[in-house]
């Protein structure tokens, strides 16, 4: 059943838009967070774990699931629904990110990517209609075109050549689609120039895509102000009436600022990442569990948070957990990080109904970056 989005209102001050997603008769709010499941999961927590944590769409990754154990195997299986066990709505990236950080120049070319296979040294050609016939037998509800991936230094020749190879691949990915119940997204490139940025959009607009997704915006070395300019040079050559994704956020400033900009839904691996490292996303800022001041703290990770680690579970007991090396400390808090993004995404959906979005980002940023945290 293909998923729909309908926009509900917008921010009285602001871009900042509520939307609904239906799918299977059930209905998922926008703005959204997604975690990201890379191999079919999301990294330590079972499918539960992940709803109960509010989560509604989450990601898988086309690149390495198309190298093991391969999207014919997972076809097979009945596509990633069954193979994971999720049954709410899955969306996957095109593999063009992985792609690009893996090959040289000299491999990039109007035909494709060359690359090498990570695991068995293979030399592989990723091409648009391969992008997306991987993503086909996957059998995801949101799919994404192969586009170009350049580093945040390139320069504008290079960045307005990329976009029309971008904008070709497009063409040539729509062209091969042929699910109708995947929902196919163009991705707007660009950099942080407006005319590239106006170009790709509207180009991408006369192709009719399902949704568009906002690309280049999750370098490493881009500026927030860059990426800021990326979120309104794409968003407002959009269409009202469909979704918008940036691909890659998960600071959760960066949500804000994003919904300020008009994006809906937004993923990154982060939430997992910090929280195998020690980290706890709270109000008051990012902690680090493992600092001995929390080895008898035996308050939760957050009083105000409603997820399973910190009804159950002390800040004593997972620093104990993540010096130990245990896994469950990691599951505990991946938990708490992604409830604490969907639970963002909850407080902004309330602002925007309220049309306080610009007040609540403003208490958000005197919580999370003020003087009272580490």
């Amino acid at each position: 059943m293909k998923l729909k989005f309908e926009l509900v209102k917008k921010d009285g001050k602001t871009n900042g838009r509520l939307g609904k997603i239906t799918y299977q008769n059930q209905v998922y709010e926008t703005p959204m967070f997604m975690p990201v499941g890379t191999q079919a999961t999301v990294k330590t927590l079972s499918p539960e774990e992940v709803k109960d944590a509010h989560a509604g769409i989450i990601l898988a990754n086309t690149y390495h699931l198309w190298l093991r154990p391969g999207d014919d195997i997972i076809k097979k299986a009945g596509g990633l629904h069954k193979f994971m066990n999720y049954n709410g709505p899955i969306l996957t990236d095109s593999g063009g990110f992985q792609v690009f950080s893996l090959a040289n120049p000299k491999d990039i070319s109007e035909e494709g990517v060359k690359f090498k296979n990570q695991y068995n040294g293979d030399e592989l050609l990723l091409t648009p209609e391969k992008s997306i016939e991987i993503q086909e037998n996957l059998g995801s509800d949101i799919i994404m075109s192969f586009d170009e991936c350049p580093p945040a230094s390139a320069s504008y020749d290079y960045l307005k050549n990329s976009v029309l190879r971008t904008l070709r691949w497009a063409k040539r990915g729509k062209d091969f689609h042929s699910n109708p119940d995947q929902l196919l997204f163009g991705i707007v490139q660009g950099g942080a120039h407006e005319d590239l940025r106006k170009l790709s959009a509207l180009k991408l607009v006369e192709m009719d895509f399902d949704g568009y997704s906002i690309g280049g915006v999750a370098n490493d070395h881009e500026s927030k102000e860059d990426m800021y300019k990326a979120f309104s040079y794409s968003t407002k050559y959009l269409p009202e009436n469909k979704l918008r994704y940036a691909m890659g956020i998960g600071e959760p400033i960066d949500i804000i600022e994003g919904v300020i900009r008009g994006i809906d839904i937004f993923d990154c691996v982060s939430p997992t990442r910090l929280a195998r490292h020690g980290h706890a996303l709270t109000k008051y800022g990012k902690i680090n569990l493992k600092n001995a001041k929390y080895k008898d703290d035996f308050s939760p990770i957050s009083s105000d948070c409603d997820c399973y680690a910190c009804q159950n579970y002390s800040k004593a007991y997972i620093k104990h957990l993540i010096n130990a090396e245990e896994t469950f400390g990691a599951r505990l808090l991946s938990i708490h990080n992604i409830r604490f993004l969907t639970s963002l995404t909850e407080n902004i959906r309330e602002s925007i109904k309220n049309d306080s979005l610009l007040e609540y980002r403003d208490e958000f940023i005197k919580n999370y970056y003020g003087d009272n945290h580490e």
